[in-house]
């Protein structure tokens, strides 16, 4: 296991300096190596001025990376703030390298704007050509359901309240471990649990030690177990270790959940998702499971029915329609309302390129994989009006009489 992220969350009123003896502290703090460093600022629009956002901006991001921050998140723009603010974020996401920005499409409540679904569907299309590659989608983010707090970016974002930082772990390898060793699912699910527990207590108590050393609120730990492009560190290897076949085949639910499960038993200051993550560029084995056809777009949202994140990193043919990534979207927000939980779609049309054609990105995070079909049949009629949000409920269970 790594830590990915040590995420901060401030206000812009915080002078970056201030805490730059933190961040050098805490990349030394841990047994396990610290990858970055990041920033999770207020929802933008409430603190960037409209006329010089771009500027102030950029400037925001130089003082922090002085500081020795990696990233950085602007937050998003909320459902109830003007959309206008989203035709910004191309060229807010520009104004300086490690620029992350995220659009709210549904709130905690389960409010979904279907108009701000396909806002952000423009909004992806457009990003997609800036760089023409694709790339820039990494940076934006369509959040559902998620509060405040979240370590990984592009979910992350601060409440205005006192600073604080959360930590968010790289640990497929955590999963992997503990299921090979296993000889049944109950030894699987105590070998995971336990791993669990002990990476997350060997990492805690030496957070709060560092939050009552500079003053800070130690927010938790998203244990969402992310993985990292090679065949040690995949979740997908994981979820095949169990007995699927393929990640994408028959029994690919109850693993997803099987593993979720644990994640939920185990003790340990838990934020953010602290699920499953199925980030497919960022994983050899789904990549390749994606590559091969075997692990289909609609295979990951009935995932996201029983673990989470949402849809990350998902390759899509360059041509998809804006009706399309509207439909993805709205699909994403009625997941999250209807069972309370906090989702992420990261789609990343990739110009030029067709479903089977390979994908190959010079990033460290990233496998090589091919461009995922999708059915590109866009919604229409009446998920084309709704311009305001509109309240889904919970799912509800009636109790035998």
């Amino acid at each position: 296991m790594e830590i990915r992220s040590i995420t901060l969350f401030c206000g812009p009123a915080v002078v970056p300096e201030t805490l730059s003896d933190f961040f050098a502290a805490a990349r030394l703090a841990f047994p396990a190596r610290v990858q970055s460093t990041r920033l999770a600022a207020p929802p933008f629009p409430g603190w960037l001025p409209p006329d010089d956002a771009v500027a102030v901006a950029a400037g925001f991001a130089a003082a922090w990376v002085e500081a020795g921050v990696d990233y950085i998140s602007l937050g998003p723009v909320p459902v109830g703030h003007d959309p206008a603010w989203l035709e910004r974020i191309p060229d807010l996401l520009a104004a300086a390298p490690g620029l992350f920005a995220s659009v709210e499409i549904a709130t905690p409540d389960g409010q979904i704007n279907v108009a701000r679904c396909w806002a952000m569907a423009r909004l992806i299309r457009r990003v997609s050509t800036r760089p023409p590659d694709g790339f820039g989608n990494l940076f934006l983010g369509a959040l559902a359901g998620c509060g405040p707090g979240h370590p990984f970016l592009p979910a992350s974002y601060h409440d205005d309240g006192p600073p604080a930082f959360a930590i968010a772990v790289e640990s497929a390898d955590v999963a992997l471990d503990a299921i090979r060793g296993a000889g049944t699912l109950d030894e699987a699910r105590a070998r995971l649990v336990a791993g669990i527990e002990a990476a997350a207590g060997a990492i805690a108590p030496i957070a709060e030690q560092l939050a009552n050393g500079y003053g800070l609120h130690f927010g938790g730990i998203d244990f969402s177990l992310a993985p990292y492009p090679t065949a040690d560190k995949s979740l997908g290897a994981a979820l095949e270790a169990l007995g699927v076949p393929a990640v994408g085949a028959p029994g690919s639910v109850f693993a997803a959940a099987f593993i979720t499960e644990a994640i939920d038993r185990a003790r340990f200051p838990r934020t953010g998702f602290s699920g499953l993550m199925l980030p497919v560029l960022e994983d050899t084995t789904l990549a390749r499971r994606a590559a091969e056809g075997v692990l289909a777009l609609n295979d990951l949202l009935l995932y996201s029915a029983v673990c989470g994140v949402g849809l990350d990193t998902i390759p899509l043919p360059g041509d998809v329609s804006e009706a399309t990534l509207a439909g993805l979207l709205l699909d994403t927000a009625a997941l999250s309302a209807r069972s309370r939980k906090p989702l992420v779609a990261r789609l990343m049309p990739l110009p030029g390129l067709r479903a089977g054609d390979a994908v190959s990105f010079d990033f460290e995070y990233f496998a090589p994989s091919r461009v995922m079909a999708v059915r590109d049949e866009g919604v229409g009629g009446l998920l084309t009006s709704a311009t305001f949000p509109l309240a889904i409920r919970p799912q509800r269970f009636a109790k035998n009489l």
